[in-house]
């Protein structure tokens, strides 16, 4: 099985070393019998957009360059638990298989399929969580007869700037705006929300990016 190994390390934490993730995975490559076909490794912090080698690693495995992705942890792959969560739904849908080291997930199986299920229950549950709250909020404030403020962007709008913006690689925020026919302005601040965790993929806010 041809193996992409991917590993981040924080800016937010001086010093780490990426042989801490790296020399496991690789070990669990070989004792498995697998090909490692490449090894990923970005130095960003867990909230910023631009993860070139992250990128990298996605296009091989659209080009059916790689079987399986393997990461140290699942914090170490996505910005958010969003973007987790829509990140390994793609690669399954590319027919590639997802092992998580260190929480003993590995899609290929069935207890590893489940895991990631009630993984992404969880989310689901919790970002819903936030939008009864964020209404039930509004609804109090309006009952109360206060002003709201000028009214903002409707999540609709925020998502589609969200899905046009991430892809690989990222389009540029005027692209976005051309695309979308939304003020470069506005998209801006949207992206920036999203880049740094506030907004999930469908324009909601979201819990914090993972670091």
């Amino acid at each position: 099985m041809r193996t992409a190994i991917y590993a981040r390390v924080s800016t937010v934490d001086k010093g780490q070393d990426p042989d801490l993730q790296l020399r496991p995975l690789r070990d669990y490559c070989n004792a498995r019998g697998f090909e490692v076909a490449g090894e990923y490794i970005d130095y960003t912090s867990g909230a910023k957009d631009r993860r070139p080698e992250l990128d990298k690693l996605i296009e091989a495995a659209k080009k059916r360059k790689i079987d399986c992705i393997i990461v140290w942890k699942l914090d170490r792959f996505g910005r958010s638990f969003q973007h987790l969560i829509n990140s390994i739904n793609e690669i399954d849908r590319l027919g590639v298989v997802f092992v998580s080291y260190s929480e003993n997930i590995d899609l290929s199986t069935p207890a590893g399929r489940l895991m990631f299920h009630i993984i992404a229950s969880m989310c689901e549950f919790e970002r819903a969580l936030i939008k009864e709250r964020v209404r039930a909020g509004l609804a109090n404030a309006r009952a109360k007869g206060k002003k709201l403020g000028r009214r903002g962007l409707a999540p609709i709008d925020r998502k589609k700037i969200i899905e046009t913006y991430d892809t690989t690689p990222p389009l540029s925020i005027r692209a976005v705006a051309r695309v979308t026919k939304i003020p470069t302005a506005t998209v801006g601040k949207v992206i920036k929300a999203y880049k740094e965790g506030k907004l999930d993929r469908d324009g909601f806010e979201y819990e914090k990016a993972l670091v």
